[in-house]
């Protein structure tokens, strides 16, 4: 397994590997949850800690928290932190997030956010290695099951955000109300100007009221294929210091062909 690390800006890098990277999801998951200074952050199914990471980087949040099952991603994961000195800022939690009771206090957050499986159980073609199992299809953890997890860590008006396919867009909404939260906020993401969106990303409020606010689509790319200005927000210092083929001039897009 081939492991490196990716630097991030301001000193920051993600150790990733073969199994457990990130895609530009997640990047604009953590664009689009926006944290505040103050805010207390829980980021499930963290992965390797993009997340996390570019929130510390970013100089957001009081305290973040990432949780994640799988062995290998929590150890590429405390690597990151360590490298990046970002010890007494993110906490890991190597365990299962229906299980957090006992283990994360309950009722306490201001944020939590997930970049979930995309594939519901008994749909599409299943990864053979079980890694990309795990984070593809709803095998470990459903889309209900999340939801449930973010509301029981949230405090009464905290905010739940996820990306997710446009095809699992009234599964997110059901399940957010299943569990106590309104949907608030939306946007579409799609890759260049004609085409239809490949992502969604939604932001949900515990004991919120009706009300749902349709922001304006994330265009990443113009038309001539260079990134539009948002795009650079999002990539950030990320942006700069990966000029790699591969990297963020050309970053993977889960979703746009990278199954």
């Amino acid at each position: 397994m081939s492991v490196k690390e990716e630097y991030l800006g301001s000193g920051v890098y993600a150790i990733v590997s073969d199994f457990h990277g990130f895609g530009t999801d997640a990047l604009m998951l953590a664009y689009f949850a926006a944290p505040k200074t103050k805010d207390r952050a829980c980021d499930l199914g963290s992965g390797c800690g993009i997340i996390p990471l570019l929130w510390f980087r970013d100089k957001r949040c009081a305290k973040i928290a990432a949780v994640e099952l799988q062995p290998q991603a929590c150890t590429q994961l405390r690597a990151g932190i360590e490298i990046s000195s970002a010890e007494d800022k993110i906490q890991v939690i190597q365990g299962d997030l229906r299980s957090l009771k006992g283990v994360l206090s309950f009722g306490e957050w201001d944020l939590v956010t997930i970049n979930p499986p995309y594939k519901a159980l008994d749909t599409g073609i299943k990864s053979r290695e079980k890694g990309d199992l795990i984070a593809r299809h709803e095998v470990s953890c459903t889309l209900e099951e999340a939801c449930a997890a973010a509301a029981s860590l949230l405090r009464f008006g905290g905010r739940f955000c996820l990306c997710q396919r446009p095809e699992r867009l009234s599964d997110i909404f059901a399940a957010m109300r299943a569990a106590g939260m309104e949907p608030k906020r939306m946007r579409q993401v799609t890759l260049s100007p004609g085409r239809a969106p490949w992502l969604v990303l939604v932001e949900g409020r515990r004991g919120g009221k009706p009300g749902l606010i349709m922001e304006p689509e994330l265009l990443m790319q113009n038309t001539d294929g260079s990134n539009t200005e948002e795009m650079l927000a999002v990539f950030g210092e990320y942006y700069v210091n990966d000029k790699r083929p591969g990297g963020a001039e050309n970053p993977p897009v889960k979703g746009e062909g990278n199954e």
